[in-house]
C-alpha cells in the first residue's frame, strides 16, 4: 500500500511536520532520479538489443507505421544506404530438428539447436554480405543488405556454406530460403513471406541448401499485397474516423497498385482481399450486409466485372456506411450498458458490498469504460446514482413502515446508522427522524433525479 510512515496518536504538529519533510525529501529524491539523464541513458542502451528486435520483427509482420520505419532504422543502426534488402530464413524444419537434437549433445536442450544455428551463421555469413541476425519463431532470420541486386548470389553462396557448416556440428540437415529483394524497408514483409515460401520448397528440392524465391517461382519481382498494415488503417478510418479518412485511406490503397504495372489477376486478388476485410468487419459487428452492400450485392461480379474508378468509389461508399452502422451499433450498446448497470443496481442496491468492480464482472467490461458511459448515459457518477437508489428506498420505508432507523439503513445497505443519516440530511435537509416528524415533505437538494 506505499506506506512508510505511520505516527501514532495523539500527533503534534511539529512531529507531523518532520515526517512530512521528510516524506518530501524521498518524493524529491525520487523525481531527481527519473530525470536523471545518465540513468534514463543508461537504462536505454540496456533496453536496445530488445527494442531493436522487437522492430525487426514489426519489420518483418508489416506492423511498423510507414512513416516511423526510416526514424528508427536509424535509431537501431541499421545499413540506410543499402540500395536493396532481403530476407532469409534459416530452420531446422520439423523432424529434422528432431533427428539434429538427438544425434548431438543437444538432444536434452532441443531448443539451443536455434541458438547453434544462429552462431554458426555470426561466424560465417559475414565474409559474404553486410547483414543484420536475430531468431524469431524458431529461425534464425537474416536481414541482409546490397548495393547491387546481383549481391544476392554472395547472400545464396554464403547460406550454403551455412547449411554445410551447421550440418555437421548438429549432425542433420539444415535449410535456408531467400526472398526476392525490395528496395524500400517497407516491402520488408514481403521479401519476408517470400522466405517462407522459398523455406517450403525445401521438401521438394531437398534439405541442407539455400532456395531462392526467384528460381523456383520467377514472377515474384511485382507483387501487391493487402497486408495487416494496410488492413489496420482501413479498420481504423472506418472504426474511428469520418467520410474524409475512410476516402483518404481508399484512396492510398487504389494509388498503390495504380502506380505499380501489375498483371490484372494480382489487382484482382488484391480487391479480394480488401472486400474480405470489409466482410470480417461486417460480421465481427453483426452488420445487416443487406445495408452495407445492398441486397444484391454479389462478390465477384462487384471485383471482377468494374472499373477500378468505379470498385475505388464502391468502396468508399461501402466503408462509409459500415462507419455508420458500427458507430450507432457502439451507440446503442452503451445504452444497453447503462441500462443493466441501472437494473443491477436496483435489484442490488441492499448489498453494502456493491461496488464498480462487482458491477463491471457481471457486465464484463473494464471500470474505467464503464464509469465512463454510465457518466456520459445517465449524468451521474455510479456512487452518486446508487445513493439516489438507495436514499429513494429510503424514503419508502419511512413513509410505510415503522422500523428503526438503524433498521430502514441496513435494508439499503448501509452498514453504519450514523453515516446513513449524514447521507440522508445531506440530500434531503433533515435527518431521517424529523423527516418522520415533519408534515411537509422534505426539501430536496438534489441537482438531477434518479435515472435522468
Amino acid at each position: 500500500m506505499n506506506v512508510t510512515e505511520y505516527l501514532l496518536k495523539p500527533v503534534n504538529a511539529q512531529e507531523l511536520t518532520q515526517t512530512l519533510q521528510k516524506l518530501k525529501c524521498q518524493l524529491d529524491q525520487e523525481l531527481a532520479d527519473q530525470r536523471d539523464i545518465e540513468k534514463l541513458r543508461r537504462n536505454y542502451q540496456e533496453s536496445l538489443p530488445v527494442l531493436r528486435e522487437q522492430f525487426l520483427v514489426g519489420l518483418l509482420e508489416g506492423r511498423v507505421p510507414q512513416q516511423r520505419v526510416q526514424a528508427q532504422a536509424e535509431m537501431f543502426q541499421l545499413h540506410l544506404a543499402a540500395k536493396y534488402w532481403t530476407v532469409a530464413l534459416v530452420h531446422a524444419e520439423g523432424d529434422s530438428a528432431q533427428a539434429l537434437a538427438d544425434a548431438t549433445p543437444l538432444r536434452s536442450a532441443q531448443e539451443l539447436v536455434p541458438l547453434s544455428v544462429a552462431k554458426t551463421v555470426g561466424e560465417i555469413l559475414g565474409r559474404f554480405c553486410h547483414f543484420t541476425s536475430f531468431l524469431y519463431m524458431d529461425n534464425v532470420v537474416i536481414l541482409a543488405d546490397f548495393q547491387s541486386d546481383n549481391d544476392v548470389t554472395s547472400l545464396i553462396t554464403g547460406l550454403n556454406e551455412v547449411c554445410k557448416s551447421a550440418s555437421r556440428v548438429l549432425g542433420g540437415d539444415i535449410s535456408a530460403g531467400v526472398g526476392g529483394l525490395c528496395t524500400d524497408l517497407n516491402e520488408i514483409s514481403r521479401s519476408y513471406q517470400q522466405a517462407q515460401s522459398a523455406l517450403d520448397y525445401s521438401a521438394i528440392m531437398g534439405e541442407g541448401r539455400a532456395i531462392y524465391i526467384k528460381d523456383v517461382e520467377p514472377d515474384t519481382s511485382v507483387q501487391l499485397q493487402f497486408g495487416e498494415q494496410e488492413e489496420r488503417a482501413l479498420i481504423n478510418a472506418i472504426k474511428l474516423g469520418g467520410e474524409e479518412e475512410i476516402t483518404k485511406v481508399v484512396n492510398e490503397l487504389f494509388s498503390r497498385f495504380e502506380a505499380q504495372l501489375i498483371p490484372v489477376g494480382q489487382y484482382q486478388v488484391y480487391l479480394v482481399e480488401l472486400v474480405t476485410a470489409l466482410l470480417r468487419v461486417v460480421r465481427t459487428y453483426e452488420l445487416n450486409t443487406d445495408e452495407v452492400f445492398g441486397e444484391e450485392f454479389n462478390y465477384f461480379t462487384t471485383i471482377f466485372s468494374h472499373s477500378p474508378s468505379k470498385i475505388r468509389q464502391w468502396l468508399i461508399e461501402a466503408c462509409t456506411r459500415i462507419s455508420a452502422q458500427v458507430k450507432r451499433e457502439r451507440l446503442d450498446s452503451t445504452k444497453l450498458l447503462a441500462r443493466n448497470a441501472k437494473q443491477y443496481i436496483e435489484e442490488h442496491y441492499m448489498d453494502p458490498e456493491i461496488s464498480v468492480e462487482k458491477l463491471c464482472a457481471v457486465l464484463h467490461v473494464s471500470p474505467a469504460y464503464f464509469s465512463t458511459v454510465f457518466k456520459r448515459e445517465t449524468e451521474m457518477s455510479f456512487v452518486s446514482y446508487l445513493t439516489e437508489v438507495r436514499l429513494q428506498h429510503a424514503l419508502s420505508l419511512l413513509n410505510t413502515t415503522d422500523d428503526k432507523t438503524y433498521v430502514i439503513a441496513g435494508k439499503v445497505g448501509y452498514t453504519e446508522p450514523n453515516y446513513f443519516s449524514y447521507v440522508f440530511k445531506k440530500r434531503f435537509g433533515v435527518s431521517p427522524s424529523k423527516y418522520r416528524q415533519a408534515a411537509p415533505p422534505p426539501r430536496d437538494n438534489s441537482e438531477k433525479p434518479v435515472g435522468k
